[in-house]
């Protein structure tokens, strides 16, 4: 049963290492994705998951993931090093939630990870959340994912005017734990908008049914053109 669940953006530039001159300018959304995965912690999980978007995928514990694609010397390891180590590397969306989970020091429940593709419709997205929440008596979700990339000129998706009122559902939502609100979110669109954080945030919606948690809103703003929303559900 899903006990508690925190949502947070996935970009690289989190890390501030990447961002390297750039980082103060997410120092906020940064301190929000810490206290969030501290939520988590102290929900006392049997089991941690780390749901993101790549390529359809389970990633078991020692999943290793690298930002050197980014020019930073930089590895983590999702949660205690093993065997999985020998499997190919964690998706971008994974590797940052790994790197947030090493920075808050996480030492509870064994940690899995989960990827699905953007496209994937919102039925299967909730069945894939209900098995996810099914797999021990206490199950926490840690959601890595972005909103749309089309609220600037110069977001990575270009100006697009559907997308602020697309990231503002989304966010009320989530800040609300609205499960009914979630999974109307239209796939297309969001696939239209680049928000990655659509199939994810679905898969919570699916993990939570029955559970009753009640949603915080944390941090939420559009830097670089991107939507990012911190929220946590407990």
């Amino acid at each position: 049963m899903l006990v508690a669940a925190a949502v947070c953006p996935c970009p690289p530039l989190l890390v501030p290492e990447v961002a390297a001159g750039a980082a103060p300018e997410l120092d906020i959304a940064r301190a929000a994705c810490l206290d969030a995965v501290g939520v988590l912690a102290a929900s006392r999980p049997d089991l941690l998951v780390v749901v993101g978007t790549g390529e359809d995928r389970r990633c078991p514990a020692g999943g290793h993931g690298t930002f050197r694609g980014f020019g930073v010397d930089l590895d983590v390891t999702l949660g205690e090093p093993g065997p999985a180590a020998q499997e190919p590397p964690l998706p971008d969306s994974l590797t940052v939630g790994a790197w947030l989970l090493d920075r808050a020091g996480w030492a509870g429940a064994p940690v899995e990870g989960l990827t699905v593709d953007e496209r994937r419709p919102a039925a299967e997205c909730a069945r894939a959340g209900e098995e996810l929440a099914a797999r021990a008596g206490r199950v926490a979700l840690l959601v890595m994912g972005d909103g749309s990339a089309c609220r600037t000129l110069k977001a990575p998706g270009y100006l697009d005017e559907r997308a602020e009122a697309f990231d503002a559902r989304a966010t009320a939502a989530l800040g609300a734990a609205d499960l009914a609100a979630l999974d109307a979110l239209d796939a297309s669109v969001a696939y239209e908008l680049k928000a990655a954080g659509r199939a994810p945030w679905q898969i919570l919606s699916g993990a939570a049914r029955g559970a009753g948690l009640g949603g915080r809103l944390l941090y939420e703003d559009a830097p670089y053109g991107v939507g990012y929303t911190v929220a946590v559900w407990s």
